[in-house]
């Protein structure tokens, strides 16, 4: 079965000037040129061609994308990479659709959406450091603990840490020594909202990697500018940072 370069083009969604450029850089070429001139695709060339487009999607340049493709010795191992990047891809989707479920259920109650927790994934917009660290199970864990809460669950938990966290400002504003009972009292209920979270070594019970988490946490909090103002300025967040450390080597 072959299809030619219009066909495939219609099918795929994408345009016969993006098939020529493609044979033009020597991504991808057509399985033969008939004696008109017309170029022919077989299931090969279009499953070559399905593997480009999602790497595409996945945000990856043409370059890249032909370093991907050079480097496979089996083609096999490559469609299941196509299948566990479509899988997660799925994941994705699924979870905004959550998202948008969420929104409708908030104006149906004549609740104001909260975009910034309530319609993203828990731990969206730190996956990078959270996988780096911890794990992809801990960042899909925590996310689908998270997707899996009512809208009324996710207010609660959202009103709970916004509590926490004006408990650990006031008490920097009042000049609480870190090493005061105040002080590691917040870094214990700290730890204990942290062990509320599926997929973190506090919550898994993993001491050693728990104390390495909260000491982490720490850093983050004063390194990471998303962080540091959260707690009202830099000195709140070094506040919360040395309680939080000093909790982590003492009482863990």
């Amino acid at each position: 079965m072959e299809w030619t370069i219009q066909e495939l083009a219609t099918r795929a969604g994408i345009t016969s000037r993006t098939l020529r450029h493609y044979d033009s850089i020597g991504l991808l070429a057509p399985s033969r040129v008939g004696e008109n001139g017309y170029r022919y695709y077989n299931p090969a060339a279009v499953a070559r061609l399905q593997r480009i487009l999602l790497m595409r999607r996945l945000g990856m340049s043409l370059p890249a994308i032909a370093e991907v493709l050079a480097d496979e010795v089996d083609a096999r191992e490559g469609l299941r990479a196509h299948i566990a990047a479509l899988e997660e891809e799925r994941d994705r989707i699924e979870r905004q659709i959550q998202s948008v479920r969420h929104t409708l259920q908030a104006l149906q109650a004549g609740a104001e959406p909260r975009m910034d927790v309530m319609l993203a994934g828990f731990n969206d917009r730190y996956k990078d450091e959270v996988v780096a660290r911890w794990g992809e199970r801990a960042f899909q864990a925590s996310n689908d603990w998270w997707h899996g809460k009512s809208l009324d669950q996710q207010q609660a938990w959202k009103r709970a840490t916004e509590d926490l966290v004006a408990a650990w400002v006031a008490a920097a504003k009042a000049g609480v020594s870190p090493a005061s009972e105040h002080a590691q009292s917040l870094a214990a209920r700290h730890v204990q909202w942290l062990s509320q979270i599926p997929g973190t070594p506090t919550a898994d019970g993993d001491r050693e990697r728990s104390i390495e988490m909260v000491s982490c946490l720490g850093d983050m909090y004063v390194d990471d500018p998303r962080f540091a103002g959260m707690y009202d300025d830099a000195a709140g967040a070094a506040f919360v940072r040395d309680a939080l450390q000093m909790y982590a080597r003492t009482r863990m």
